[in-house]
């Protein structure tokens, strides 16, 4: 049986550390005097492998858990109903240089791998997003990390920092990773930049990624913004996109925009989207509409999307309606 240590947060003070540490060897730190020197100091005193950690008060989106960090979904872990509001930031060290960072719930059992684990105390948040930004250059050993390590810290700073990637001079790559976290993380802050984007953004690609990250916004307005988009965007690519992502917002009024742009849309790529976001809609919310369309739609191709979709579907009324049609 691996060796365990037991770190639990009613002894220590609260949300400064995970509450299971499985396989550490821990040491603890203060950042009382500033993170950046102190990360700095153990930086340098790590040229074998160890892990460097410390949390902050993080926004309350589900993009935390645990889920992903075990070793299959049938074994034990916590599941939150509700989202937890600090995070553990983690980063891997070896041959004095960080080579991966993780952005975990505080609730997760975490293995260190039998590696030396320093956990800094006292970390303003601000200072921790300046570290992360000052990883950036780095991005070839620790990849978007830091980014979506940023968009978790429930602080101001981290909007402003994201708004920084967004800069037109800023590689696309960062470009098109900022503009999803903020439209996973940053709640109505992150739903008005995605706006501006989309609005006015010299990237076709950028556009594109603000549009997709509507999806994954809480905001209402958000819903509203695609809906507007797939009916009346003059670029046919930016309502493809629109459209597409009117599939992750279930709701009557997605069903009837959908329905809309299947029949109005002058372009046929469109239309073929709006077909497949129809079928990707939960509960089958979308399979009376494909079967409504085989029987009234005039187009052609259209009518065979639909076919074909509802054959795929499997779902009983689906059919249902193909047995019907072979009766006659």
């Amino acid at each position: 049986m691996k060796r365990v240590l037991w770190l639990m947060a009613a002894a220590l003070p609260l949300a400064a550390q995970p509450k299971l540490l499985v396989n550490a060897q821990v040491q603890t730190h203060s950042a009382a005097a500033g993170l950046e020197s102190e990360f700095k100091t153990l930086l340098a005193a790590q040229p074998q492998p160890a892990w460097i950690g410390y949390s902050v008060p993080a926004v309350r989106t589900y993009n935390l858990g645990c889920d992903y960090v075990r070793d299959g979904f049938t074994q034990p872990g916590v599941i939150h109903l509700e989202p937890p509001d600090h995070a553990v930031i983690l980063f891997r060290v070896e041959a004095n240089a960080v080579n991966r960072i993780r952005t975990l719930s505080p609730d997760c059992e975490i293995d260190a791998g039998g590696v030396p684990v320093h956990w800094i105390t006292d970390v303003q948040p601000a200072q921790s997003i300046a570290l992360l930004v000052s990883l950036m250059p780095e991005r070839d050993r620790v990849g978007d990390s830091p980014v979506n390590a940023i968009a978790q810290h429930a602080d101001p700073a981290a909007d402003q920092a994201l708004e920084r990637f967004l800069a037109t001079n800023q590689p696309e790559s960062l470009r098109l990773r900022a503009v999803s976290a903020l439209g996973s993380a940053r709640g109505r802050h992150g739903f008005d930049v995605l706006k501006k984007l989309i609005a006015g953004d010299p990237d076709e690609r950028v556009r594109e990624r603000a549009i997709s990250a509507l999806s994954s916004s809480k905001e209402p307005d958000a819903l509203d913004l695609l809906i507007s988009i797939a009916k009346s965007d003059p670029n046919a690519q930016m309502r493809r996109q629109a459209v597409s992502a009117l599939a992750r917002k279930p709701g009557p009024a997605v069903v009837t925009t959908l329905s809309q742009v299947i029949e109005s849309d002058p372009d046929l790529q469109v239309k073929r989207h709006a077909v497949s976001s129809l079928n990707q809609l939960p509960d089958g919310a979308g399979v009376p509409v494909l079967i409504q369309m085989v029987k009234t739609t005039q187009n052609v191709e259209v009518r065979k999307q639909a076919m074909t979709t509802l054959q795929q579907s499997r779902d009983p009324r689906a059919v249902a309606f193909f047995e019907e049609v072979l009766k006659h």
